[in-house]
């Protein structure tokens, strides 16, 4: 007996690593995370970067303001069309160009398709990371409908190339306003049944309550933004504190939970796509006649100087900024990207949970990886 209590008492943990990724259907793309795990209980999690690196940054020093456009949407590819308004709103506002009013409510309604586009897309992906399979199949029944009006538009499913500095390539098309309108009948009827099949589920709640908790401070602390930050009660939407193109003229609530766990920014997102259906109902009634574009010059440069602008992604806050010295390339060119923030705190997050809760967590991250590896 008293040689088994030794026994038993001279067992000890080891720590030991892990690689998830670069290929690994639960790490959202080639991202490495080392993970450092004592049993089963995570104690360190190391994001490894640059398995998708492109120099996106260094390749827009020698390209002009209008092909720059073009690369923005290889980042977070999820939403490419925000993507490339940041990049053309940065260029007119230095440029002091009056964008047509007709311009800024297509581009307000085409961001909120792909901020609804985006979200489906992430709830689908949501479902599968912990087993629930039916939600890709539902996820992207709805997102395919957006996919449809993108292409009818512009020829593009994925990564847009619409907007251009002074408006857009070219007008909607004729069945614009009417598949946008149908698309808003159909997708109201389907969000309850997101509902009904994951939000509502014990077994979902059961992996997501309490589990990677964040708090307001750390959010902050992290300066993570997005559906991230509001699921930690941090009141951060871009499209609130500092409105562009058409946000302005519309009426929308800021969504916010004050738990910080992955079903608190679970169900930001499932109540975002409320509040765009709401903005695009408000405008698609209401598109100003006009030109859907204004003439610059075929070389466009920029005053010496910076320039900076926000938007609000489906991840979150996207910054542009540029350092131009007058010439056709801007000197230096910095996106401050969402998902780069929002990765930082996984570490925060994950420490004590364990490899099913990281995988839960992340995926409340709605991690992109170009946007992290430009």
């Amino acid at each position: 007996m008293q040689e088994s209590a030794t026994l038993n008492n001279s067992f000890k943990s080891e720590e030991y690593f892990i690689n998830m990724g670069p290929q690994h259907p639960a790490t959202h793309g080639v991202l490495r995370l080392l993970l450092t795990i004592d049993g089963e209980i995570i104690k360190k999690v190391e994001p490894d970067l640059g398995y998708i690196h492109r120099s996106i940054e260094k390749m827009c020093e020698r390209d002009s303001y209008q092909q720059i456009v073009h690369l923005t949407d290889r980042m977070d590819y999820l939403s490419s069309h925000i993507n490339n308004e940041a990049v053309c709103l940065t260029v007119e506002n230095a440029l002091e160009l009056e964008i047509p009013d007709r311009v800024k409510v297509i581009r307000t309604i085409i961001g909120e398709l792909t901020r609804i586009a985006s979200h489906c897309l992430w709830w689908g992906v949501m479902g599968m990371d912990v087993g629930a399979l039916t939600t890709y199949f539902y996820g992207f029944r709805d997102r395919e409908m957006i996919n449809d009006i993108f292409e009818e538009t512009c020829g593009a499913r994925l990564t847009m190339n619409y907007n251009v500095p002074g408006g857009l390539m070219w007008d909607i098309h004729p069945n614009f306003i009417k598949r946008v309108k149908d698309f808003v009948a159909h997708f109201k009827t389907k969000i309850p049944e997101y509902n009904k099949l994951l939000t509502g589920n014990i077994i979902f709640q059961k992996r997501t309550k309490g589990v990677g908790v964040l708090s307001k401070e750390d959010a902050i602390s992290f300066g993570v933004s997005g559906p991230v930050a509001r699921g930690s009660g941090y009141s951060c939407d871009v499209r609130k504190y500092h409105p562009y193109s058409a946000l302005d003229k519309v009426t929308f609530n800021e969504v916010l939970e004050a738990d910080g766990d992955t079903f608190a920014r679970y169900n930001v997102r499932i109540r975002e796509l409320w509040e765009s259906l709401s903005i695009i109902e408000q405008l698609i009634d209401n598109i100003p006649d006009g030109e859907h574009r204004v003439k610059t010059n075929a070389v466009i440069k920029l005053p010496k100087g910076e320039f900076y602008q926000k938007v609000e992604t489906a991840r979150g806050e996207l910054g542009v900024y540029i350092i131009s010295t007058g010439t056709k390339n801007p000197y230096r060119m910095k996106f401050r990207s969402p998902g780069f923030s929002n990765l930082s705190a996984l570490n925060h997050m994950a420490v004590g949970g364990k490899i099913g809760d990281l995988v839960a967590t992340m995926a409340t991250l709605d991690l992109v990886i170009p946007d992290i590896d430009r």
